[in-house]
């Protein structure tokens, strides 16, 4: 009998692991399936600036971002086929570091800088991260998180658009 309180307190602590577990690993996930990424809002106290826009979709596959895998195979590092050719290249870092996501915008910078928050109709808002090399102007990229969605939303000309520079 004197054994079996000792056994019933291993037995609870044993009992509060799965819990434990589940409150480490569940934010991580949900972090990690984007779920608490930041909300992308426009500056408060701000009037912003209409702009028209012709506006594409995009993704982070080869025939959006031209890149392409090097002669190795699958696994084998992306190699950029654009203007930076045959230099080891990402996929899916923007050119001002951060990850693509669905916010994420590529424009002319000369036009709306990094840091540009931009409100498009049927999209929502995003901020300028990325640039491309046919982006010149007021063109404007928005990141899908597929190539069948980017191709869904395709090429809007004369899209009127908010944005708030930084």
């Amino acid at each position: 009998m004197s054994t079996l309180p000792h056994r019933r307190a291993r037995c609870a602590w044993i009992d509060r692991i799965p819990a434990a577990l589940a409150g480490l690993c569940l934010p991580v996930l949900v972090w990690w399936a984007g779920c608490m990424t930041e909300r992308i809002r426009p500056p408060g106290g701000r009037t912003p600036v209409v702009m028209t826009m012709e506006v594409t979709g995009y993704c982070n596959c080869g025939i959006c971002c031209s890149w392409e895998r090097s002669w190795f195979g699958l696994g084998a590092p992306v190699i950029s086929s654009g203007p930076n050719k045959g230099k080891p290249k990402e996929v899916g870092v923007t050119a001002s570091g951060t990850r693509a996501r669905h916010g994420t915008l590529a424009a002319d910078t000369s036009v709306l800088p990094f840091g540009t928050v931009v409100e498009v109709p049927g999209y929502g808002f995003g901020r300028v991260e990325d640039r491309g090399g046919a982006i010149k102007g007021n063109r404007l990229d928005l990141w899908f998180p597929s190539h069948g969605e980017a191709q869904q939303w395709g090429r809007q000309k004369g899209l009127r658009v908010r944005v708030w520079k930084p």
